[in-house]
């Protein structure tokens, strides 16, 4: 019935796991009048290297459906799908600074950079994932600047919430697009 942690949480672990569901939007193709919406999976693990440092690796697993061209038919199907499905996996590492923190809740901030593949051939019946305004299949750089807040159920478990502003280069211009994940964090070994 408690709200807060068992005491004490000190925040003396070396080692992080954080895994939840991810949401990210983004736009599949450089004139696509309207974005897209992309649900999956992260894992963060994070080797914390002080009190307020750490290392981070992450992966991100995303897939959705996106708008199309309408105009542009989708050979074998003549029923003219108008939305199709795109699959992103990404691979960052960078750094997390654990900011305030107390019993309750700790707030971090992170930095993120890697790669990014896209698959966006997936439901276009073999036609060129360009014809319907898609990118083609390519890997291209990713970053991710945000936060996070844990909030501690015990000493070594926390639930997170974690904000995001993700910077891709896909197309021809740098783009801009948000995502949130939500999930668990479990803290080990001692520093």
């Amino acid at each position: 019935g408690k709200l807060s942690a068992a005491p004490p949480v000190n925040y003396d672990n070396r080692y992080e796991i954080y895994g939840g569901l991810n949401f990210m939007n983004f736009q599949a193709g450089q004139n696509l009048p309207k974005r897209m919406n992309l649900g999956g999976g992260e894992i963060l693990a994070t080797y914390w290297l002080t009190d307020h440092i750490g290392l981070a690796a992450n992966y991100r697993g995303e897939a959705g459906t996106t708008p199309v061209f309408p105009s542009a038919p989708i050979p074998p199907n003549p029923n003219d799908i108008n939305r199709l499905l795109v699959y992103m996996n990404m691979i960052m590492l960078g750094a997390q600074y654990r900011g305030p923190k107390n019993q309750f809740a700790a707030l971090n901030y992170h930095a993120y950079f890697g790669a990014s593949h896209g698959v966006f051939d997936g439901g276009t019946g073999g036609a060129p994932p360009e014809a319907v305004g898609l990118y083609t299949n390519r890997t291209k750089p990713i970053a991710a600047i945000g936060g996070s807040i844990d909030i501690n159920r015990s000493k070594k478990f926390a639930i997170r919430l974690s904000p995001d502003l993700i910077f891709e280069h896909f197309g021809t211009e740098p783009r801009e697009f948000f995502a949130i994940s939500t999930g668990e964090v479990s803290r080990f070994g001692k520093r």
